[in-house]
């Protein structure tokens, strides 16, 4: 088992949003289900663009405040260099019945 993730989440106009958590697939599904108040639901930020897994917890919060320090540019080449078309990576996880 992982210890951590963190993971890119993106909408169709390419608005980012940069995280870190232990349960991938669960917080997937709270940004595709709109669970919390705040950027990613006012934004529409629904697709997994980018993620990395990680042993160490402090190696993937390291990752995160990384990538939240750098340009948009920057944090796109990162999604880029292992998914150039911006595809959700998710976009089988779920059944259309656990998606509201």
């Amino acid at each position: 088992m992982k210890a951590g993730y963190v993971y890119i989440m993106a909408s169709k106009s390419r608005t980012i949003y940069v995280g870190v958590t232990s349960d991938l697939e669960g917080r997937v599904w709270e940004h595709k289900n709109h669970v919390f108040d705040g950027f990613t639901k006012r934004y529409t930020v629904t697709k997994l663009v980018y993620f990395a897994d990680f042993q160490d917890k402090g190696e993937a919060i390291g990752w995160e405040k990384s990538l939240k320090g750098k340009t948009r540019a920057k944090k796109s080449a990162v999604i880029e260099e292992c998914n150039p078309r911006w595809n959700d990576l998710a976009w089988n996880w779920f059944d259309d019945e656990m998606l509201g």
